[in-house]
């Protein structure tokens, strides 16, 4: 279990050593969905409908991982940062005042769900073919709320202290018991789509488990305290909170767009279109997976640089990070562009599906690449506490752009549901390259002069 020195290795070195596990972790969180929906997709005679059913629940989920972010991705970057300052009690203080904030919503965001999930679904779009399907996946799925957002927002704390391989593992544990149980509940019980939920949710109980072990083991530099309720400070609260409010934002909008595309597809097109809205996502979520891992992976490396006044080495990771996220995209730009049916096929083999999605794939993923200049431009942002960028950002793509050309374009008599997968593209070109300009103009350029 080598711990990643982030005071005396070379940038390069700390980047992949923090990446690469970070790559593994999310590619096997990924699995927790993707999964489900890979097997959703063929059910014998009503894949397509329950696949457009779970792809109704993905708006709630995300918003739950909004939640997660908020005190998990805002607590984490504090942390990195008290390391390099050297304060380890500061560091071991917010760690456990997020563990505090995750436990509270967690259960607050259950109980809320259990209540309305059945409205909240019919606001989302859900007809009376899809709620069939939507709302027991749904119901299901929120018992495993604490696990989840526990789970996912202590991991970023592990991979804080340097135990990037134990973040990974935590993650693997889940997502390889659910691609076991899935088949088995779904098939071998015969409980179809609330067999998937199911299996979810003890999952996020096993990964739950392995990273509460880790955080209250010997082998942790900071561990979880039973005193975690009592040294609660405000200030550490509303830092935590400010901070964690880029990466809420950025979940929060991104849901906020998936229940905008559903409605308005519910509209011009239709069950089989928001079908294949929740296909061209998931296609999303799992090809930006690894561009992802790659400039979160580095957000330890930049956060602890930035505390410990090693411009230089931040710089380089900056560097580093954006070459290899302007690599990935361009060469799954490509691909998807040359290969659609493969990546459309992963999730359906329905035929009158696949001819109707293949032109959609190919709008919707038009200059991707443009995508990875927000990445790094938000990451850079995010790690090194500049809230207000971060958050002008997200807001700036998905609420400003994304979201009314989502509204709109779709009247255009000529686009039709085509509209509502033209915004993406559009918006990505636009805010990528603004993002990454402003990133940097604003701090990469000062800091050359430091």
């Amino acid at each position: 279990m080598k711990q990643v020195d982030f005071a005396n290795g070379k940038i390069q070195q700390n980047v992949l050593q923090t990446a690469l596990p970070m790559l593994a972790a999310q590619v096997l969180n990924l699995l927790y969905n993707i999964v489900d929906r890979i097997y959703i997709g063929r059910i014998p005679g009503e894949g397509t409908a329950a696949l457009g059913g779970v792809g109704l629940c993905f708006p709630v989920i995300v918003m739950i991982l909004a939640f997660t972010n908020l005190f998990g991705a805002g607590g984490a970057p504090l942390c990195s940062m008290a390391l390099g300052e050297g304060n380890r009690e500061k560091a071991e203080r917010i760690m456990n005042t997020s563990f505090v904030l995750l436990l509270v919503s967690s259960v607050l965001l259950t109980i809320l769900g259990l209540v309305f999930a059945k409205s909240v679904l019919y606001a989302f779009g859900a007809s009376e073919v899809t709620i069939h399907y939507a709302y027991p996946y749904l119901r299901i799925y929120l018992f495993g709320t604490i696990a989840s957002m526990i789970a996912t927002g202590m991991n970023p704390f592990i991979n804080a202290q340097g135990f990037s391989n134990v973040g990974m593992m935590s993650v693997f544990v889940g997502a390889a018991a659910n691609i076991i149980l899935d088949p088995i509940f779904m098939f071998g019980f015969g409980w179809g789509v609330q067999g998937a939920a199911f299996a979810t949710v003890l999952s996020q109980f096993l990964s739950l488990g392995f990273v509460l072990r880790f955080l209250l083991g010997k082998k942790a530099e900071l561990k979880l305290r039973a005193s975690c309720f009592h040294t609660v400070k405000v200030k550490t609260v509303g830092n935590i909170a400010s901070l964690g409010l880029v990466s809420f934002i950025m979940q929060f909008t991104n849901s906020l767009v998936s229940v905008v595309c559903n409605h308005m597809l519910s509209i011009f097109g239709g069950d089989i279109y928001i079908s294949i809205y929740t296909i061209i996502s998931s296609i999303r979520q799992m090809v930006e997976t690894p561009v992802l891992a790659i400039t979160d992976g580095s957000s330890p490396v930049l956060s602890f640089n930035y505390g410990a006044k090693k411009y230089g080495k931040l710089r380089e990771a900056v560097r580093i990070v954006t070459f290899w996220a302007i690599f990935y995209t361009l060469v799954i730009w490509i691909l998807i562009s040359f290969f659609p049916g493969f990546f459309i096929s992963i999730f359906s083999s329905d035929r009158s599906l696949l001819s109707a999605a293949i032109p959609l794939l190919h709008l919707y993923f038009f200059g991707f690449i443009f995508q990875s200049l927000q990445y790094s431009g938000q990451n850079v942002f995010k790690s090194l506490n500049k809230k207000r960028q971060a958050i002008f950002f997200s807001l700036f793509r998905k609420v400003i752009m994304v979201i009314p050309m989502t509204l709109i374009l779709p009247r255009i008599e000529s686009l039709g549901p085509k509209g509502v997968f033209l915004a993406e593209p559009i918006s990505n070109l636009i805010g990528g390259i603004a993002c990454f300009a402003a990133m940097y103009f604003t701090v990469y350029g000062k800091l050359e002069k430091n």
